[in-house]
């Protein structure tokens, strides 16, 4: 992490409580050094234990990556850097349109089979993430299923829970298979994730959007 980094992400990060005088050990290790070490992981896509000697013990830095998923501090150090990302572009930080779209990945040996699918259209066996960005391609939602789950059966659960994230959407971009049902036509009625959404007219590859109340600024 470079040092310009450093001085945007440091004031997102929370303070430790020794630091505050509320108790409890100091850290062995910086949050900056732990935050190197879990980004080369992303970054790489290797295993905790192929962690580079440089990097402190895989096993702390595992466990510090786990204690903050666990306690929400990762998403919420995310959703503070897209703030401030859309507040640079010149944007609110809540979004008012979103795109959502899916993508088979193969997965591992080790994935049990109650948990992937095959994707007959992509060919693909494993899993598939469901993923809302905003405009700029910033990540809102993300759920993960068999890749056998249909977009629009994965796509009910996961707009409501954008739309409990965040009230201010209005406006959803999505691709719309053909002899696909409108998410009111289906079981579950749309009005339980507090949206009023309608199909535009689909084009000859398929798309299309699905448009809430009123249109605003994204």
């Amino acid at each position: 992490m470079s040092e310009a980094e450093w001085r945007v992400v440091r004031p997102l990060l929370p303070v430790p409580a020794w630091l505050e005088g509320r108790g409890g050990r100091p850290e062995g290790y910086c949050h900056r050094v732990m935050l190197d070490a879990v980004r080369y992981v992303v970054d790489n896509g290797v295993k905790w234990a192929n962690l580079p000697a440089d990097f402190p013990p895989y096993r702390r830095v595992h466990a510090f990556a786990r204690r903050w998923q666990v306690t929400g501090l990762l998403a919420e150090l995310h959703d503070r850097l897209r703030d401030r990302v859309r507040e640079k572009e010149g944007r609110l930080p809540d979004p008012t349109a979103a795109i959502v779209d899916s993508q088979s990945v193969r997965a591992a040996v080790n994935i049990p089979r109650s948990t992937s699918g095959w994707d007959g259209g992509k060919k693909v066996g494993g899993r598939k993430r469901h993923l809302v960005v905003d405009c700029l391609g910033l990540v809102l939602a993300v759920a993960v299923s068999a890749a056998s789950v249909q977009d629009r059966d994965a796509a009910v659960p996961l707009l409501q829970r954008l739309r409990g994230q965040y009230f201010s959407i209005r406006l959803v971009w999505a691709d719309i298979l053909p002899g696909a049902r409108k998410p009111e036509q289906r079981d579950q009625p749309a009005d339980q994730a507090k949206c009023q959404t309608s199909r535009a007219g689909p084009s000859p590859t398929g798309s299309g959007s699905l448009s809430l109340s009123r249109t605003d600024r994204a």
